[in-house]
């Protein structure tokens, strides 16, 4: 386009040049004249196009520094406030690492202050123990003082492992919740199961200490959970014994108080039995720890014909089934499935009735495919 329009002015210029001399040269100018005419204003045109066009450079060329110039300042403006706001964002990141950390030691103490005394109750409560075992007792076996001793020992030295099984919904099978279990190790580091020394550990109040390490360790594991966002849910055995309690429990409770933040995530969990036999002491203290927001769950169930009333009123939010044992009560009746210990109702109902309370099923103990599909 400047290359047309250059030829365009050139050529104008060269015509009005001619003109000129043309008109010189008609008023009786000599050729000479007439040529000098042409050559003059030919350049005169030039000079003034050249004198224009640098004009024009000149003024856009202001014009573009001028841009630059704007453009520079709107980036320094932008990167004035982006250096205010990671100023900003860098402060608000250690004032909350501060928090944070203030809030974890603050845990970690209540915490430590707790198990601490936890521990001192327990090694008073086991060193008399251990005084009484050397007495005889009349009715004890030589095989249960030696398992005696062994817990007691697995006790006194936290040789106490807290083992997680995943609780899968279907057919995603996705976890959404963890049980947790309790297992002691001897002094050669071999685990003994909970039949072997159950027999000898409840009837020495030894479920108490194992029940409160159980739940401790229950707390800091939901918490680690929590802070790496893993939105599931574990459930803690507790025993009546934890929950009768008087010098235990309101120190366990004050520390819930603390962490009530976890009321979602931590399921304390019941025997069927156990349930049933519950006293006003135990009942005021499941009370007050749902009125923390803390939930429960049945196990160990042996009978579904229950009181769910009388469940939902203790804030049982979960009941587990055996697979074996849900199988095993399942029957034909006048042509349709119904449960044994409730013969009224549909087997495919049994689900929407313990919904209609707030309680969900759990069929536990699934060893074979099998059982899922039926």
């Amino acid at each position: 386009m400047r290359r047309l329009m250059l030829g365009l002015l050139t050529g104008a210029y060269l015509c009005l040049a001619l003109i000129i001399s043309l008109v010189l040269w008609r008023t009786g100018a000599a050729p000479a004249v007439g040529l000098s005419a042409f050559i003059g204003t030919l350049g005169l045109c030039f000079a003034f196009h050249g004198l224009i066009s640098n004009t024009f450079d000149s003024a856009r060329t202001r014009l573009d520094i001028d841009t630059v110039r704007e453009a520079h300042a709107i980036l320094l403006d932008q990167i004035e406030k982006i250096d205010a706001r990671m100023t900003q964002l860098v402060e608000s990141v250690a004032l909350d690492a501060q928090r944070r950390s203030e809030e974890l030691s603050t845990e970690v103490h209540q915490l430590e202050d707790l198990i601490a005394g936890m521990n001192e109750r327990l090694e008073h409560q086991l060193t008399h123990q251990v005084a009484a075992a050397r007495v005889e007792v009349r009715g004890r076996t030589p095989q249960s003082n030696v398992m005696l001793q062994v817990v007691q020992e697995a006790l006194a030295e936290n040789r106490v492992d807290l083992y997680l099984q995943p609780i899968v919904s279907l057919p995603q099978r996705r976890t959404v919740f963890y049980e947790s279990f309790s297992r002691l190790r001897d002094d050669t580091g071999r685990v003994m199961m909970p039949a072997e020394y159950l027999a000898v550990a409840e009837p020495e109040g030894l479920m108490t200490a194992i029940d409160n390490l159980l739940l401790f360790r229950c707390v800091q594991i939901v918490r680690r959970l929590a802070k790496q966002d893993r939105k599931v849910g574990i459930f803690c055995n507790i025993s009546l014994a934890s929950l009768a309690d008087e010098s235990f429990f309101p120190q366990f409770l004050e520390f819930m108080q603390a962490n009530k933040d976890l009321a979602g995530a931590l399921i304390f969990e019941l025997g069927q039995a156990a349930f049933e036999r519950r006293g006003a002491v135990e009942a005021r203290h499941m009370s007050r720890l749902a009125s923390l927001g803390f939930s429960f769950s049945l196990d160990k169930v042996n009978d579904l014909d229950l009181d769910f009333q009388d469940l939902a009123r203790a804030d049982v939010k979960f009941l587990k089934v055996g697979a074996q044992m849900m199988l095993d009560q399942l029957q034909e009746q006048d042509g349709k499935l119904v449960i044994a210990s409730l013969p009224d109702l549909n087997a495919s109902d049994f689900a929407a009735l313990t919904r209609r309370y707030g309680i969900e099923v759990i069929v536990e103990k699934v060893e074979a495919e099998k059982q899922i599909a039926e």
